[in-house]
């Protein structure tokens, strides 16, 4: 890769998000976009959307993005980088759909994409390449006029994000009490799926998972080198939703804190792997609910801080913008990872995360 960063063939970066309701008025109208087909009655609506109005009926993904942009924007310009920077959202404004008629009415012709979701599952992978297919295929024109979009690869063990966590970790550990500190267990949170999701993830199975594994055991190792402490860690999960019959994956993190304590563990630190920014999953799954379960068993606790826009996970979209623009033009590249998984594909192979609903089109695979 050339000291002087060349980011053709594309003319713009595209971030993806989830969205999230900026007012009270916006919750229940968000739940209804993020389940649409799903059949789930406006009742449970209302109940999920309780957890948004004790924020004042406001998800904080948003301002999040906002930072996030910035950031971004600014690390581009300091590399010498002049690359329009758009932001497209799945299920609030602004929305994919406008965002890619006004890309195209720009005159963009092929855009990176880097979506917030740093896993490989059908809801965190291939929803979100589903989406793209439909924004793109909605600009006047279809998608003939529209820009062509690559998804950047998954991140979730590139160094960028991974040591950030690490950071937030060993600034979680050392705000334990020094007596129960060495011994604090870790528990790894990440958004629950179904079981059946979690089997098909990746093209081979059971990806979602395995990539999550990956990172924990990256994180345990590091940190064992900057403290010398081995931190006994499990993969656990929040935000479980749907039918109750429905297998999910487990355990979850509340039942997780209780068997801690019943086990004599000193205290823990949950480590919310599964997410890049402190959005609602963070706040109230971990911050309000689980805190409180903690509380309540008597179990000392500490949350670390994800990524969010710390410079080194912004510094990583820079790379991974670089990384597959070299690729496109057909140069040899060294691809940064941690762990034993190595560096993702580009782009997602035929039958990877498939959709339990039924074939979908999608962009950004084979």
């Amino acid at each position: 890769m050339s000291s002087q960063p060349d980011v053709a063939p594309y003319d713009a970066l595209l971030l993806v998000s989830f969205g999230g309701p900026e007012g009270p008025d916006d919750v229940v109208p968000f739940l209804e976009n993020v389940t649409r087909g799903r059949g789930i009655p406006r009742e449970r609506l209302e109940e999920v959307g309780e957890h948004y109005f004790l924020f004042g009926g406001r998800s904080p993904i948003n301002d999040q993005n906002r930072t996030f942009l910035a950031a971004l924007r600014a690390d581009l310009a300091e590399a010498g980088i002049d690359l329009p920077v758009y932001w497209g959202n799945r299920n609030w404004d602004p929305y994919l759909t406008d965002t890619l008629a006004q890309m195209t009415a720009d005159g963009v012709t092929r855009a990176a994409c880097f979506t917030t979701s740093a896993y490989s599952s059908w809801s965190s992978c291939r929803q979100y390449r589903e989406n793209l297919f439909d924004a793109a295929s909605a600009v006047p024109g279809g998608l003939e006029k529209a820009p062509r979009l690559d998804k950047l690869r998954h991140y979730f063990n590139h160094p960028g994000f991974v040591e950030p966590v690490v950071d937030g970790v060993l600034a979680a550990l050392a705000d334990l009490p020094d007596d129960v500190r060495d011994g604090a267990h870790l528990a790894f949170v990440t958004h629950s799926i179904p079981t059946t999701m979690a089997e098909t993830s990746g093209p081979e199975g059971g990806a979602y998972v395995a990539q999550h594994l990956d990172v924990a055991a990256t994180v345990v190792s590091r940190l064992r080198e900057e403290t010398g402490a081995d931190h006994p860690h499990e993969l656990v999960y929040c935000s479980r939703s749907g039918a109750p019959h429905v297998p999910w994956l487990e355990p979850d993190v509340n039942d997780h804190l209780r068997a801690l304590k019943d086990a004599g563990a000193p205290a823990v630190v949950m480590v919310p792997v599964g997410f890049v920014s402190d959005h609602m999953e963070v706040i109230y799954d971990l911050d309000t609910e689980a805190m409180a379960t903690a509380e309540e068993v008597g179990l000392p606790a500490r949350r670390s801080a994800t990524a969010g826009a710390d410079q080194r996970f912004v510094a990583a979209v820079r790379d991974l913008l670089l990384e597959r623009a070299a690729v496109e033009r057909g140069e040899d590249v060294v691809r940064a990872s941690t762990g034993e998984l190595g560096p993702l594909w580009d782009a997602c192979p035929v039958g990877c995360c498939p959709n339990a609903r039924g074939d979908r089109p999608a962009l950004c695979g084979a």
